[in-house]
C-alpha cells in the first residue's frame, strides 16, 4: 500500500484554488490542468502553441516529479477557447505525446483564466516496478513411458 502523494508547481493558481499539481496514487498520477503560463519567466507566450508547449513543461516537470513520464501519459484532455487554435494546439500535442498513443479528448470552451489559449491536464498510469532478481521457473519432469 503506497501513501498518496502531491507534486507542486508553485502556480499562483494552485495557491488560489487549494490544489495540486498532480496527485499520485499508487502507479497512477493525476494532474491539473495546466495553463500556457510560464512560470519562470511570469509571462505568457503569445500563442496557442507557444502555450501548449508551456502547459507541457510543467505538467512534464510534475511527472518527472512523480516518477513519471510523459511516455505513460494514457490520457489527455486539452481546452482551447478559440477554435482556430484547434490544429496548433493538436500539433503540439502529437509532437510531445505522440508516442504515448493516449486517449485524447479535445474541448472549445472558455477558460478560468483571461490571458489563457489553451488547458492541459494528463492522467498517468506508471509501468509496474521491474523485479531486481530474474524469476525461477520449474519444469516438471514426465515419466518416460
Amino acid at each position: 500500500m503506497s501513501a498518496r502523494k502531491f507534486v507542486s508547481s508553485g502556480s499562483p493558481w494552485e495557491e488560489l484554488a487549494g490544489y495540486s499539481r498532480a496527485v499520485v496514487e499508487g502507479r497512477w498520477v493525476f494532474v491539473s490542468g495546466a495553463v500556457g503560463y510560464d512560470l519562470r519567466a511570469k509571462t505568457w507566450p503569445p500563442t496557442a502553441e507557444a502555450q501548449a508547449s508551456t502547459s507541457l513543461d510543467t505538467i512534464e516537470r510534475a511527472l518527472r516529479e512523480a516518477g513519471a513520464t510523459l511516455l505513460d501519459v494514457v490520457r489527455v484532455r486539452v481546452y482551447v477557447p478559440d477554435r482556430a487554435d484547434v490544429v496548433a494546439v493538436s500539433g503540439v500535442i502529437k509532437q510531445r505525446l505522440g508516442a504515448a498513443r493516449a486517449a485524447n479528448t479535445t474541448v472549445c470552451a472558455p477558460l478560468a483564466v483571461d490571458d489563457a489559449k489553451v488547458e492541459i491536464e494528463v492522467t498517468v498510469l506508471k509501468p509496474q516496478a521491474r523485479r531486481s532478481t530474474p524469476r525461477r521457473t520449474t519444469r516438471r519432469r514426465r515419466g518416460r513411458q
